[in-house]
């Protein structure tokens, strides 16, 4: 008797639990995406700080060193023209520091349209440092 009044309740039980479900897995699959452009932006800055600090004469100037960014960001299919690069240091002596700061925006695509709080843009941050050659 009691099997006739506990049927259908797998049916209720998944419908109660599948939004907390697709959330958690959106979820994921966002913070996915936004770890792979974040890691972008720092092999950017980091390739721009690599051929900024080359020993040589004369050393690269803070806008050879920008076109090595956009150039990684171009060939990642990214938009150059929205990254902000900075760069402090350029054309020292060793053992002075070179810093390339590479700002990207990101916007969410998957839970912009589940959660409102979500919808604007974040700024992702690259910077690294190192000492000239």
């Amino acid at each position: 008797m009691w099997m006739q009044q506990e049927k259908g309740s797998a049916g209720i039980e998944f419908a109660l639990i599948l939004p907390v479900l697709a959330l958690l897995i959106f979820g994921m699959m966002e913070c996915g995406l936004a770890l792979y452009n974040l890691q972008l932006v720092n092999n950017a800055s980091r390739e721009g700080a690599r051929a900024g600090i080359i020993a040589g004469s004369p050393k690269p100037t803070v806008a050879e060193i920008t076109a090595v960014v956009t150039g990684y960001l171009t060939n990642a299919a990214y938009d150059p023209s929205e990254a902000v690069v900075t760069v402090t240091g350029a054309g020292g002596a060793f053992p002075n520091p070179l810093t390339v700061t590479v700002t990207y925006p990101y916007q969410f695509h998957v839970l912009a349209g589940l959660i409102q709080g979500l919808v604007g843009d974040v700024n992702l941050r690259g910077r690294v440092t190192m000492r000239h050659e």
